[in-house]
């Protein structure tokens, strides 16, 4: 068997993306706050950036100097001789010291003021309060260590999720002595942490709150599946009571926190900051990009001079160098960052041009609208506007929506016309409101109305719908009254 080396020639076409374009698609499908915080750094990164101050906006009103320009100016440029360069005018020994981000006060050592641990705060986590009352119990070193197994071991709505015979073994100590470290534990706040299903947690909470109600305590133990989906009458049946003392047993677990260890969560709220604000000036809706926040950028003046002043053969071209990528990636950015805008701008307009019967007369004439629809119309592939869309929101006189929200599949009506998936959606939500709360209405039945709405669905497709938008099955959606029994 013998080998040879051959040498072929091929010509094919190959998709080949520039680093322009790839900074491009990236800025483009980046959030709001997103995009400030790659701004921000790439600031850090670039020194030929800077940003305008708003005193300055009216005196820079071109953002994108164009590369011929950039060109042109380092053949114009003069020599740097040090004069009105700012080097003389800039004093660097206060520069830290002034400096600070506005609306913060920082105070020289000097000066009293208040130190950083006055200043920041942190709210506790559910473990570091049960931690602290473990840390107060009157617990020896032994329990101590078996009870931060056990906090260790909580999950975030505050439930043990290891058995006791698992922490027995790792800690290598006997299951009934974990068990009474767990009953210890069980007595801290929140009331009903460390339990390990929801039985125990409520049963927790019903001692921590003093209630002896017998009853409370069967329904607990014998009839939680029933409690979940209101099968009272059956449960004042098996335990041969009224309706009425049902009813008042439910009126106090309702009082209850089934995930106790929720309100020490690190919740935080999620501010949305518009895209793009849309206004309706007469018949005719006004598209204005969100400006405020973004950083307005341009390349400095002062490293256009250094490039024309370069003294020394090797340091001129070595600075030059240098200089030269960095304009270009800051060019790059900054055109990018235009083009973002523009592509916002564009594919909102095409939205309000489609979903204008939507904003003029609400939610049941939202028009049905794929990705494809607004493509053509803004001559852009498909995935330009998915990623356009995604993370960025509009303003607009009937609230604030993500661009995705205007999106949705159509469904045909007997009519012959289709209609929106979220009108459909919006119109379940009108029959369950409007319906009796004591005789709540099944999915089929639903299905019913909506046809003779001219909306024919199938079941499945309510009970989907129903899920999208939280709303319970009518089992779990029915209200019971207290009714004497004969």
């Amino acid at each position: 068997m013998a080998f040879e080396l051959k040498q072929n020639l091929k010509l094919a076409q190959q998709l080949i993306m520039t680093p322009q374009l790839q900074q491009a698609i990236k800025l483009l499908q980046l959030s709001r706050m997103e995009l400030v915080e790659a701004i921000q750094q790439e600031i850090e990164e670039n020194p030929l950036l800077e940003e305008i101050s708003a005193a300055g906006e009216d005196a820079e009103s071109d953002l994108s100097p164009d590369i011929d320009e950039i060109r042109a100016s380092e053949r114009t440029s003069g020599e740097v001789t040090g004069e009105g360069d700012g080097k003389d005018e800039f004093d660097w020994n206060t520069y830290l010291e002034d400096y600070g981000p506005v609306g913060v006060t920082y105070y020289r050592e000097d000066a009293e003021g208040p130190t950083w641990e006055n200043v920041l705060t942190k709210k506790p986590s559910l473990t570091d309060h049960l931690m602290w009352q473990l840390r107060l119990s009157h617990m020896t070193e032994k329990e101590v260590r078996i009870g931060e197994q056990i906090i260790g071991n909580l999950d975030d709505s505050g439930y043990l999720k290891a058995t006791v015979e698992e922490i027995a073994a790792l800690e290598g100590e006997e299951t009934f002595f974990v068990e009474s470290v767990l009953k210890k534990i069980q007595e801290f706040e929140p009331a009903g942490v460390a339990a390990r299903d929801l039985k125990e947690c409520l049963m927790i909470q019903a001692r921590f709150l003093g209630i002896t109600h017998v009853l409370l305590e069967k329904i607990l133990n014998d009839h939680l599946r029933d409690l979940e989906t209101k099968n009272y009458h059956y449960i004042a049946r098996k335990l041969k009571v009224t309706i009425s003392e049902v009813l008042e047993a439910i009126s106090l677990i309702s009082q209850m926190d089934p995930k106790p260890g929720l309100a020490y969560n690190e919740d935080k709220d999620q501010y949305i900051i518009p895209d793009v604000f849309v206004f309706k000036l007469g018949d005719e809706y006004k598209i204005i990009l969100n400006e405020d926040g973004l950083p307005r950028l341009r390349i400095s003046n002062f490293y256009r001079e250094i490039l024309g002043g370069v003294n020394g053969a090797a340091k001129k071209a070595a600075c030059k160098e240098y200089i030269k990528e960095r304009i270009q990636s800051a060019t790059w950015l900054i055109k990018s960052i235009q083009q973002r805008q523009r592509t916002i701008y564009r594919v909102a307009e095409s939205i309000i041009k489609f979903q204008k019967d939507y904003f003029d007369r609400g939610i049941q004439y939202l028009k049905p609208m794929v990705l494809r629809d607004v493509a053509e119309d803004v001559e852009m592939h498909e995935s330009t506007i998915s990623r356009v869309t995604t993370n960025k929101y509009m303003h607009t006189p009937r609230g604030i929506f993500e661009l995705k929200y205007f999106f949705n599949s159509s469904i045909q009506k007997t009519s012959g016309d289709s209609i929106a998936s979220k009108s459909v959606q919006e119109e379940i939500k009108k029959i369950i409101l409007a319906e009796d709360k004591k005789k709540p209405l099944s999915d089929s039945e639903i299905v019913d109305i909506l046809k003779k709405s001219g909306i024919s669905i199938a079941r499945r497709t309510v009970a989907k719908y129903r899920e999208m938008m939280g709303i319970l099955p009518s089992s779990k959606r029915k209200i019971f009254t207290a009714r004497a029994r004969k």
